[in-house]
């Protein structure tokens, strides 16, 4: 016998995700329910616009519906990528059913005639801001969703946004379950020499979950970080790099077994064909469409420009670290698995510092508490704990964002790496800002990493790449929380160019590094000490060690998905592995494994929102190094440059263009000079 509607939980849309009711049974009857509901608001409203519609009876109304779907789909698509396991079914079930209503809406040409209307009414430029943008951002997305197709060409591109849904689903799925099929158990502990104690419990408490002797080492970023950075063994790292970088592949231990390779030549086929329908050359013409870049041509030469200024002091870094690794740790010949080891071993030789010897200095307790000191002296703000409120898991958190005393948003933080959660580190919407019937509805978001565990006796201890993980999803955090735009499709996040998104994320990265931040951010976990002051030198001394190696990989990635996406046709396995070892040879100084599929695990345009986009954290680079470049002029906690960030980007959402806020902010347009400096490239 069916349950009564009001028994599921995800259909009384609390201001919280009903995280203590709700199962996986619940996810589809709701969603099904919820999109019904949609479409008859839309046949509503499309009946009541008349000749000349009104915001009032046409888009207020349909916002609501498409709310109450947004926020029961948000925590089953949430739950989906923190637990998977018996979320995996229903999730791709509702995926299959919103993306088809999404869909439908997008190419339904009553709706986009109403927004031409409205486009068109009198008294359009008087509006509020944000509807404006609202309706001019809904005919774009309506025609990049093809409204102006007819008859097969509609139905197929509607069919096309269909099974590319499934893709990617597919593509994360195979990663996770890839990444979760490999482990290796170690019973003699001289085999771990070098390894850190903090991963080493880690290991072996994973092993005694597993009924295990010794240690059960895993490809988990914590723990394959800590072997390819610290093992002696050589062997080793060897295994877990190839483990690693074959995964989802037609090579390595689990060879064919999850491989993307078909996954990926049926995405890229899909893009190219929905491009093409739209009258465009490729999908980047299609990604940039809703970008600050001005064209394709305008992004590849923004990224050739970088290498080109970058890659001699790559190549420099990359020559040096040779000559330390053949002169020092008897390496003639570094291979690929070698190099974040030799890289770690140089830094300690030139600074006298590691990230495990930082890593006393930043318990996450402290941290948190001194990243929730620096968001309320930029911007005002308080984060406050409030355990009453039910989570998924014990790790997970929920927090009140505070001004003057009022919440203004709430947050859930989900720090801890474990087994079926996806790797990473990533922010999302649970709820968005916006005004409903019944009045404001606070903005709520989810912040994910992926940090190593604390134990019995130590809380987590984070290194300083680490510190500044949690800085940077805060930073998109603040992005979703702080706006002060009412309408749900331009609120927070919603509506931000994709190359700008990085922006606030990026910026608040930057007081990782300040003395005056890192005072608050830092205290040794047994005694609270500061973090020394040599200590502290030394650290930031190092602060650009190989960045501009770093950068060159950031490049290498970003060129191989704009030059992928710019194809005016997809790509098979074979064709993206050549394209991607051209790439390398063009920009690469590292050696890498001839076995190496990094596109098979490269989830972000795979899977994620960066196709033809992964470029954007370079873009937003530039912008943030030079926003931050103001506060280096007027001091790192200055409360009217703080107010001016939290006015100009912060509180604006998507309601205004990206570009037009950041010059209203740094009162120019943004220039590279802060960047390069800030990464030591001259």
């Amino acid at each position: 016998m069916s349950q009564p509607a009001s028994a599921n939980p995800l259909l009384r849309a609390p201001l919280l995700p009903p995280f203590d009711t709700v199962k996986p049974a619940h996810a589809e009857p709701a969603i099904s329910k919820l999109i019904a509901n949609c479409r008859e608001q839309l046949d509503s409203c499309l009946k009541n616009a008349g000749k000349e519609p009104t915001w009032e009876e046409t888009v207020a109304p349909l916002e609501e519906a498409q709310d109450q779907l947004s926020k029961a789909f948000s925590p089953v698509s949430h739950l989906n990528s923190v637990l998977s396991g018996n979320w995996r079914a229903p999730y791709e079930a509702c995926l299959a059913q919103v993306t088809e209503y999404w869909t439908e809406l997008g190419q339904n040409p009553e709706l986009y005639a109403v927004y031409r209307a409205l486009a068109k009414s009198p008294d359009f430029a008087s509006w509020p801001q944000a509807r404006q943008q609202a309706v001019r951002h809904g005919l774009r997305d309506m025609h990049l969703g093809g409204v102006s197709l007819e008859g097969e060409k509609r139905e197929r591109y509607a069919a096309i946004s269909q099974r590319l849904a499934e893709l990617k689903s597919t593509f994360a799925n195979n990663v996770l379950d890839a990444t979760n099929a490999w482990s290796l158990n170690i019973t003699e502990e001289a085999e771990l020499q070098g390894i850190p104690e903090s991963a080493l419990a880690t290991a072996s408490a994973l092993a005694d979950a597993r009924g295990k002797d010794g240690w059960l080492l895993t490809l988990d970023g914590p723990c394959f970080l800590a072997v390819m950075t610290h093992a002696e063994n050589r062997e080793l790292r060897h295994k877990m790099h190839y483990a690693f970088i074959t995964r989802a592949s037609n090579v390595g231990p689990n060879a064919g077994e999850f491989d993307n390779a078909n996954v990926m030549a049926e995405i890229l086929s899909l893009r190219a064909e929905q491009a093409h329908l739209l009258g465009m050359k490729n999908y980047a013409e299609r990604s940039l469409a809703s970008k600050m870049a001005e064209s394709p041509e305008h992004v590849e030469r923004f990224l050739r420009d970088l290498a080109k200024r970058a890659k001699p002091a790559a190549v420099q870094e990359f020559t040096e670290l040779q000559a330390f690794a053949a002169d020092e740790l008897g390496l003639d010949q570094l291979q690929p698995w070698d190099v974040t080891w030799a890289a770690e071993k140089l830094k300690q030789a030139r600074y006298a510092v590691s990230q495990e010897e930082l890593r006393p200095y930043f318990p996450y307790p402290k941290v948190l508490s001194g990243l929730f000191a620096v968001a309320e002296k930029l911007f005002g703000v308080t984060a406050e704990l409030d355990s009453s409120v039910p989570t998924y898991h014990p790790d997970v958190h929920f927090y009140w964002l505070k001004r003057a005393g009022e919440p203004i948003a709430g947050f859930y933080l989900d720090p801890y790496a474990r087994e079926n959660k996806r790797g990473g580190a990533w922010m999302d919407d649970a709820r968005v800002r916006r005004q409903t019937s019944a009045g404001l509805q606070l903005p709520v978001a989810y912040l994910v990493c992926n940090f190593s565990s604390p134990s019995k006796d130590t809380p987590a201890l984070l290194t300083h790449y680490e510190v500044t993980t949690l800085f940077h999803e805060f930073g998109h955090g603040l992005h979703h929380m702080l706006t002060q735009v009412d309408v749900a499709a331009v609120s927070g996040i919603n509506g931000v160019a994709w190359d700008a998104v990085e922006l606030p994320s990026q910026f608040l990265e930057n007081w990782c590094w300040e003395p005056e931040a890192l005072a608050m951010i830092a205290g040794h976990y047994e005694t609270g000490e500061p973090l020394p002051q040599a200590l502290l030198e030394k650290m930031l001394a190092a602060k650009n060690f190989q960045s501009a190696m770093f950068t060159m990989r950031q490049l290498e990635f970003a060129l191989f998905d704009f030059l992928l996406h710019s194809r005016p046709e997809g790509a098979n396995a074979d064709e993206i592995q050549r394209l991607i070892n051209e790439v390398r040879a063009q920009v690469s100084v590292v050696p890498v494994s001839p076995d190496n599929r990094f596109q098979n695990s490269f989830s972000h345009i795979f899977a994620g929102g960066y196709a033809a986009g992964y470029y954007s954290y370079k873009w937003a680079e530039v912008l943030s190094a030079d926003a931050f470049s103001l506060f280096e002029e007027t001091g790192i906690f200055d409360p009217a440059t703080g107010n001016r960030f939290l006015t100009a980007v912060l509180e604006q959402g998507g309601s205004r263009d990206a570009q037009d806020l950041f010059a209203e902010f740094r009162g120019r347009a943004p220039k590279i000079d802060a960047l390069l400096r800030h990464s030591g490239i001259e």
